[in-house]
């Protein structure tokens, strides 16, 4: 093995074997489920019903709001406000619901004096929920008043469905866009947020061994330029392995704890033993058999070769690229507290980035979203996000070449700087000093 490969190898085998590596990766699955499970969890297992009584002096109104699983309705009858506030603390009901009449029971009136009591905290999905059920029965009494015909409003009524259609040749196939859009920006933050985690580990771990002194020693053995090449592809190693674990344990908890919790509750046996009657059957199985083709018919919308061909691409580019770059900002330093003026311009392109990233999903085809997905030090991002949404190979092309020439000509760069800035102690290194460095020959 050359000594690259054993620099790698030891860069590799030193971080998985770590504690905190242990622990990130059992810790990162559990989190990443739980971001999954526990919305789930609380949706299932919801808020006791209460009680919320309602004082109808109108009787518009009386019977007209629906119980459901979070609230039940009680109507009172012949009693004033006084005496409804006093059964309010007696029957320590949630709250009460008062809809004052007024001197003619004016519905312009009514709408602006509706007024909830309760010695609680009302919760914001109850007070809207109230909220948008009077105003829609208001809106139809007012429409009644007025002799308006509901029916002809509800008949037009219309909710249209717009299909995006790519031609490709004589093909034309309709894709889904906001599906290919979610992917792609999901790729492209997981690129950001690698480049982030682990070429901050190749920078500590190149100050680590400066401060260390362990650098003299290795140094007088293979050049600066293998040591900082065996580092940054050793930490990558280590980022895919971390990855790929979280995503395979993440994937086995999602699964075990839909089985544990949620088996029963989405079985196709319990939902035909909860089914009554041959319409709810009939509608239940008119909704699968229209959901599931829709459903294939996305994931077949998704071009999976090519975006998952362009993340490997542009995951190991970016990374590659930006590696270079802490590791040089490592070697200038002897300690992290010295990284922050170096830190913030090669920061900068990847905050840039992923902000470009959500007007790219807006419009892909923008100057701004081209250049950015053609420049390396933010093509790793935006072009993901392009590419789920469709993009000119020619687009693609030439952002590759020149992220690969981004890549060399920055890992050249950083090869100037990590070569002199290794062996420099206790000094404070200026970019004046740094293009010393680099202008260097020797």
């Amino acid at each position: 093995m050359n000594r690259t490969g054993l620099i790698i190898q030891r860069e590799y085998l030193s971080r998985v074997r770590k504690k905190s590596f242990v622990v990130m990766t059992l810790l990162g699955p559990i989190l990443m489920a739980s971001l999954f499970i526990v919305p789930v969890l609380i949706a299932e297992s919801g808020s006791p019903q209460q009680e919320m009584l309602v004082l109808d002096e109108t009787d518009l109104f009386t019977g007209y709001l629906a119980d459901n699983d979070e609230v039940r309705y009680t109507y009172l009858d012949e009693m004033d406000l006084d005496q409804a506030k006093t059964q309010l603390k007696e029957n320590e009901a949630y709250g009460l619901l008062y809809i004052p009449c007024g001197q003619h029971c004016d519905l312009n009136y009514i709408e602006k004096s509706i007024q909830i009591y309760s010695e609680k905290t009302i919760g914001i999905d109850l007070k809207y929920g109230i909220k948008r059920q009077l105003e829609r029965e208001i809106e139809n009494l007012k429409l009644r008043r007025d002799s308006v015909d509901l029916a002809k409003i509800e008949a037009a009524k219309t909710s249209i469905t717009i299909s995006t259609i790519s031609l490709e040749g004589e093909k034309e196939e309709e894709n889904f866009s906001e599906a290919t859009t979610a992917v792609g920006f999901i790729m492209a933050f997981l690129i950001y947020m690698f480049i982030f985690l682990y070429g901050a580990q190749v920078m500590r771990g190149v100050i680590e061994e400066k401060s260390s002194r362990i650098v003299e020693v290795i140094i007088s053995s293979v050049r600066p330029f293998q040591l900082m090449l065996g580092k940054i592809v050793g930490v990558a190693m280590v980022g895919l392995t971390q990855f790929l674990l979280w995503v395979i344990l993440t994937f086995a908890i999602v699964t075990v704890a839909q089985l544990a919790f949620f088996g029963d509750t989405y079985s196709s046996t319990e939902i035909a033993s909860q089914m009554s009657g041959s319409e709810v059957e009939a509608a239940m199985q008119a909704a699968q058999n229209e959901a599931i083709p829709k459903i294939m018919k996305v994931i077949d919308s998704i071009n999976f070769p090519l975006i998952i061909g362009c993340f490997i691409f542009y995951f190991l580019g970016g990374y590659l690229l930006y590696g270079a770059l802490f590791a040089a900002i490592g070697s200038a330093v002897d300690n992290e507290s010295d990284t922050q003026q170096f830190m913030l311009p090669v920061t900068i392109p990847l905050i840039l980035a992923i902000i470009v990233a959500q007007t790219t999903i807006t419009n892909p085809e923008s100057p701004i979203a081209f250049w950015f997905s053609i420049i390396p030090f933010t093509s790793p991002i935006i072009m993901m996000v392009r590419v789920a949404m469709g993009v000119p190979t020619m687009d693609l092309v030439i952002s590759m070449i020149l992220l690969v020439l981004g890549f060399l000509g920055t890992v050249w760069v950083a090869a100037k700087i990590y070569r002199t800035g290794i062996l420099m102690y206790g000094k404070k290194v200026s970019y004046g000093e740094i293009l010393k460095w680099i202008k260097f020959k020797g």
